[in-house]
């Protein structure tokens, strides 16, 4: 399949969805937190944390099929609960309703409520990577949670290179799973590239203080700030935002202003050097599931013109790929985070696919 067919494919599959599109965000049942702490978990480096807290919420039946939703780098479960996403999918007669799904969202190692450096140990806390993160997933739903096996894997970004990651390592654990915003190959090119800066900001930020601040460098917000404008959002969203030079810098010095960013400069530097080592790429034809990898033409982190994802799709047994258009109306790296493009893929894929744990 060439490059230009693979797109004409999507914009046609897009059409046909958009114009089937009625629905609108709906509501879903109201999360359930919860908590899990593991002993002794041990981190690929050798390192031990004592207790390491794994935070969650669940949406749904209990009973029905379970579902895991993995969320993107500093996020955490509540940004997979928003209108655009959980509610596309969650509520009734939905892809993932509610009342026929069980629906686990993780906090990743170092993100939400779940163990991180800024509970207290700063740079002491262990050097985790993605690998880290899918075990403590898996540890949570079968050991925690005793789920056997899952209907569905899904995850954004972050969550999408963890989902390739889970349907390689425990290939008999779900039926389905959807990568998205995400490649099966290591870190390289712009994305790595502008990682590292990101992180060497923070970390040659005298005021960084190897970790040890009172109050948050400001090289976080700035290098944050940097990021998101040079690897989210997508051209036509920005050109909205800022059609003159003094609306772009109203929109940057809304983004730059003192109480803008709410994170933490220790928390920030682990969940992205966390990416480091991600290579996932040796082991795509251990992959069992029924995979639907799903990405946009105007992704600035993985562009669709180097071909990766069209050559590397062939090498999972059950596996296709569906890029979504760019238009007027997508939002780049941040595309996959509106469910309303994709949600059709899904719902297909899920009546499609057959049940591997039956």
């Amino acid at each position: 399949m060439t490059a230009g067919s693979f797109l004409r494919g999507a914009t046609a599959s897009l059409a046909l969805c958009t114009a089937a599109l009625t629905s609108f965000a709906a509501e879903f049942p109201a999360p359930r937190q919860g908590s899990w702490v593991v002993r002794d978990f041990k981190f690929h480096t050798g390192e031990v944390l004592p207790e390491l807290k794994l935070a969650y919420q669940t949406v749904g039946n209990p009973n029905g099929e379970p579902v895991l939703v993995l969320h993107g780098t500093t996020g955490s479960s509540a940004s997979m609960l928003t209108p655009n996403f959980g509610g596309e999918l969650f509520g009734a007669g939905q892809p993932l309703d509610a009342t026929r799904y069980f629906i686990i969202l993780t906090d990743a190692i170092g993100t939400g409520q779940s163990s991180k450096p800024s509970d207290g140990l700063r740079m002491k806390f262990p050097k985790y990577n993605y690998d880290d993160m899918v075990d403590a997933q898996y540890r949570l739903v079968t050991e925690h949670l005793g789920i056997k096996h899952l209907r569905l894997v899904i995850g954004n970004s972050m969550g999408g290179m963890q989902t390739w990651i889970w349907a390689q390592k425990h290939p008999g654990m779900m039926d389905v799973a959807v990568p998205m915003a995400s490649l099966p190959t290591p870190m390289s090119g712009r994305n790595w590239m502008l990682r590292r800066l990101l992180t060497e900001s923070i970390r040659r930020d005298p005021a960084w203080n190897n970790g040890n601040y009172t109050t948050q460098p400001a090289s976080a917000q700035i290098a944050s700030v940097f990021f998101a404008t040079a690897t989210n959002g997508g051209n036509h969203s920005y050109m909205k935002a800022g059609p003159s030079r003094e609306r772009a810098d109203a929109a940057l010095e809304a983004r730059l202003k003192p109480g803008a960013f709410t994170g933490d400069a220790n928390d920030h530097l682990l969940q992205w050097e966390s990416s480091a080592d991600y290579n996932p790429s040796a082991g795509l034809e251990k992959i069992n599931a029924t995979l639907l990898a799903i990405n946009s033409a105007d992704d600035e982190r993985n562009p669709v013109e180097l071909g990766i994802l069209e050559r590397e799709i062939k090498r999972v047994k059950s596996g296709r790929a569906y890029v979504i258009p760019a238009s007027d109306q997508t939002l780049g790296h941040g595309t996959t985070g509106s469910a309303r493009f994709w949600k059709q893929e899904l719902d297909a894929v899920l009546k499609s696919a057959p049940r591997l744990g039956q």
